[in-house]
């Protein structure tokens, strides 16, 4: 999956050349992975483009680069407004942002300190993260053999590239094996989060999600499906998730930002359900869509609008 450059990335307070947004082969990053991240959406309106749940996306990187003792070099609003003039220099109507704080070019050795903390925000146009038919038909996925980082360890809660070798790990065996993704255990053998989403399954009518302490990301998209559960009045569980429970749940999804909210045909080559999406996942992924295209009131304030030239081509 190849990336589709656009015209401008932003780099420590400037807008910059795509070609030109490089760092050292030796920028500390590159040896030792240090670098926090976020995914974000923005998704194409009937009113315009608009970014989903910006500020809570860029606050969670603040917090991630805390986690890790990085002062990032500009603040929270410094930040969101930076990704809406990304959007609106690549004249995108839709598209995925990476913002990203790396520790470039400074010292060799494995404390970070005294190397410079720099900030990138990229756009480019991105579809369906699992395939085309995903969202409708569901995927096959696994149980991977590679755990999740025990606590104390790697901290779950920060979205840093260090972590993403675990999911490496994860998504590789899956698809060397056929499958689309891959679901890993906690080191408890209580099932975590797949590698770059939660999970959510569906027993007797109720949604059930493994809790953040079970060493999974505390997603947004996560959070969002939550809300819009209470709003539709479906009783949800947040706790501990056994594998077999898996196997034996009336339907499984997987939520985040890239695979925003994919259904689960079947695990380990055991059908889920009816080996389709259920109806609860419609249901969830009906109203998440309805908001997030404008095509329902946007009642927990989730978008941010960028101000694009209604010429901007369609992505």
């Amino acid at each position: 999956m190849g990336i589709e450059k656009t015209e401008k990335i932003w780099r420590n307070g400037k807008l910059i050349a795509w070609d030109d947004a490089n760092i050292h082969v030796l920028s500390h990053v590159v040896s030792y992975g240090s670098a926090v991240f976020e995914g974000i959406r923005c998704y194409q309106t009937k009113q315009g483009p608009a970014v989903f749940r910006l500020r809570d996306h860029m606050q969670r990187m603040i917090h991630s680069a805390k986690i890790y003792r990085m002062d990032l070099p500009a603040s929270l609003d410094e930040l969101c407004q930076a990704a809406i003039d990304v959007v609106r220099a690549n004249k995108m109507d839709s598209c995925y942002i990476r913002p990203i704080a790396l520790r470039g070019y400074g010292d060799v050795g494995v404390s970070p300190l005294a190397s410079p903390v720099e900030v990138y925000i990229a756009c480019w146009a991105w579809g369906a993260y699992l395939g085309s038919d995903a969202l409708e038909q569901g995927v096959d996925v696994c149980v991977s053999s590679w755990a999740r980082m025990a606590p104390n360890t790697l901290p779950a809660m920060a979205k840093a590239a260090a972590n993403y070798m675990n999911s490496q790990l994860i998504r590789m065996e899956a698809v060397i094996n056929g499958y689309a993704e891959g679901i890993a255990l906690d080191p408890s053998g209580l099932v975590s989060e797949g590698s770059g989403e939660n999970v959510f399954l569906v027993v007797d009518g109720t949604v059930w999600t493994p809790p953040i302490s079970a060493c999974g990301l505390q997603g947004i998209t996560r959070a969002s499906l939550l809300t819009l559960c209470e709003d539709l009045k479906i009783p949800v569980r947040e706790q501990s998730v056994p594998r077999e429970m898996l196997y034996l749940a009336d339907e499984v999804f997987l939520s985040g930002t890239a695979a925003e909210l994919t259904p689960l045909r079947s695990i380990d080559k055991i059908q889920i359900g009816k080996g389709r999406r259920g109806p609860i996942t419609q249901q969830l992924q009906e109203e998440f869509f309805a908001i997030i295209r404008g095509a329902k009131p946007d009642r927990h304030n989730w978008l941010t609008p960028v101000p694009v030239p209604a010429s901007a081509a369609v992505r």
